[in-house]
């Protein structure tokens, strides 16, 4: 009897590329309704607008590359792509500058390099990272949570943030945007975090904001894990390397070191740990590497965080430590069946 030669991982359940990333996008819908509840209506409205973008930039692309648009354009990748960059972005970015992000992720970060499958970074980090850098203004003006404001179930409604994001509402953004806790701590100047959680009226008040919005993506991320759409060993190792970096230097300068549930219920953590780290084209391939990847990924975000020159670190880190998958999976090859040991290391030939 003839097998067909094929290799691993081989599927053990029917589904395809595109039932996968409708999963994803089932999954994030937790984290949206979080952060549409608690920071208004222009998450929402950047994710609609970015799927848009990213949908007929595909299109055009695949076009121009005289691929079947309909068979490339079902696999949802880049539809996904779009929501995760609306999802980083601060509610009341500008519609140029999420125009520029999609234009970036999808052009350059994903076709560029020969379309899906074969980017080495993660589209939407990348994107996330140039816009960061390129306009750290616009990409640092975050929406006040409603608890803060005690302005009702939104901090604007959606007539007047459609506004802010697509005319000139400057006053108005400046009147209910704040910085984030990440960025209160990190230029919180001589103040100690004891005394920064007594004056500041987000961190004694509104950070509770954040932690509903990581639980929600939580949820999204068991969902997932549940769904086997990816192993639990990249979050794992992530989260846990985090914690224990936090840990370690909160205990010896709590003074001047948050603790570690403020790491990890604040910023992009659990929107990274879940939905950016576990992209199987650009992360670590074997579970052992995995945990590498991870590990590396949560370490990274610790130190950019105490020490660099950004408040959160997800996006530097995330593309660090995609330059060093390939080389990760020379090292953490397991070994195949019918072998005595793993293949493993860059082998010259003789």
């Amino acid at each position: 009897m003839a097998l067909i030669r094929i290799t691993s991982p081989h599927a053990h359940r029917p589904g395809n590329t595109g039932n996968v990333m409708l999963t994803v996008l089932m999954a994030t819908l937790p984290g949206l309704a979080a952060m549409t509840f608690f920071f208004g209506w222009g998450t929402l409205i950047q994710v609609i607008w970015a799927v848009m973008l990213a949908v007929g930039l595909e299109a055009l692309i695949i076009k121009l590359r005289n691929r079947p648009v309909s068979f490339y354009l079902t696999d949802y990748s880049a539809v996904v792509t779009a929501v995760l960059l609306g999802l980083a972005l601060p509610p009341f970015a500008p519609w140029w500058v999420i125009t520029v992000g999609v234009m970036v992720a999808i052009v350059v970060a994903k076709h560029m390099y020969g379309g899906m499958g074969s980017n080495p970074f993660n589209p939407a980090m990348v994107a996330y990272a140039l816009l960061l850098v390129s306009f750290p203004v616009q990409m640092t003006n975050w929406t006040a949570p409603f608890v803060m404001t005690g302005e009702g179930w939104a901090v604007l409604g959606l007539g007047d943030t459609f506004s802010a994001i697509f005319g000139s509402a400057g006053t108005l953004i400046d009147g209910h945007t704040m910085a984030t806790p990440l960025d209160i701590m990190k230029h919180r100047g001589g103040f100690t975090t004891e005394e920064m959680w007594a004056e500041s009226a987000l961190l004694a008040n509104g950070i509770g904001a954040w932690h509903a919005v990581s639980a929600a993506y939580v949820m999204g991320g068991v969902f997932l894990m549940y769904r086997k759409i990816f192993t639990w060993h990249a979050p794992v190792a992530m989260l846990g390397t985090l914690a224990l970096a936090s840990t370690f230097f909160f205990l010896l300068m709590p003074d001047q070191y948050p603790d570690p549930f403020f790491h990890l219920t604040t910023g992009a953590t659990m929107l990274a740990a879940f939905f950016i780290i576990t992209d199987p084209v650009t992360s670590a391939t074997s579970n052992k590497g995995k945990l590498w990847f991870g590990a590396g990924i949560g370490l990274l975000i610790f130190i950019i965080r105490s020490w660099g020159n950004y408040p959160d670190a997800v996006a530097f880190a995330v593309l660090l430590m995609n330059l060093s998958a390939p080389f990760i999976d020379q090292y953490t090859q397991p070994r195949s069946y019918g072998h005595h040991k793993a293949n493993r290391g860059m082998k010259g030939d003789s």
